[in-house]
């Protein structure tokens, strides 16, 4: 491992986001907090900051344990960091909030709904064409 590393790369390897360059856009989007505040792409991490992830798959807190500039298997990756408790709970509360919401889409219609199947629904919610 290395003595430092930029943060887009260190995320990337780590296996938050699928390429640097998205790991890059989310740090500039304000996704990514260093330490309390708002972090920037040629932040170095050291072993045992503070980082809060708002990743496509959830919202992470972790705690840098290794340092990598490199992306190897997922095993690895998850020797990089150490999620807390708090982030566990919270994403698993957020991952079965999301599996109960209600879901209105129809097994036979991909993209936008043909005439036929807009009058069915129109019908269904009492909507009354004039």
């Amino acid at each position: 491992m290395q003595d430092k590393v930029r943060l887009d790369k260190w995320l990337w390897a780590a296996r938050f986001f699928k390429t640097r360059s998205c790991a890059a856009k989310a740090i500039e989007a304000g996704h990514v907090h260093h330490q309390g505040q708002r972090a920037k792409c040629a932040t170095a991490p050291k072993v045992g900051d503070m980082l809060k992830i708002q990743a496509p798959h959830g919202v992470f807190e972790v705690q840098v344990v290794l340092l990598a500039s490199q992306r190897s298997s997922a095993e690895v990756a998850r020797t990089l960091y150490q999620e807390t408790p708090e982030s566990v709970v919270r994403r698993e509360r957020d991952l079965f909030a999301q599996k109960m919401q209600p879901h209105f889409d129809h097994p036979d219609i991909k993209g936008r709904p043909t005439k036929k199947w807009r009058r069915q629904l129109n019908q269904a919610v009492g909507f009354i064409e004039e």
